[in-house]
């Protein structure tokens, strides 16, 4: 069984996350074979707060050239985890979004 560390990744700290956090939705990187329901467990379990939502989002990697050779960047998966009402905010983020 996967730990909830093997399948969040890291937070995802942009412009367009900080707007979400005053609407209680964190955005994070997560494993790309993570399903929503897996996620919320995750996210519960690490940080203790009660999950409403969760929507996905699978990021393709950029093209990327050197010389006449192309490739790819690493492709991405990421949650926007959306916490009900009563649930309080996860620590990490409270710092950033005042």
């Amino acid at each position: 069984m996967k730990s909830g560390y093997d399948i969040i990744k890291a937070p995802i700290l942009t412009e367009k996350s900080y707007d979400y956090i005053a609407h209680h939705i964190y955005t994070f990187e997560v494993a790309k074979n993570a399903n929503k329901v897996e996620i919320a467990k995750a996210v519960e379990e690490l940080f203790g707060v009660k999950v409403e939502s969760v929507h996905t989002v699978n990021k393709l990697g950029k093209i990327k050239r050197q010389g006449r050779y192309e490739g790819r960047t690493a492709s991405k998966k990421k949650a926007y985890v959306k916490l009900t009402a009563d649930s309080k905010g996860i620590e990490l983020f409270d710092g950033i979004a005042q």
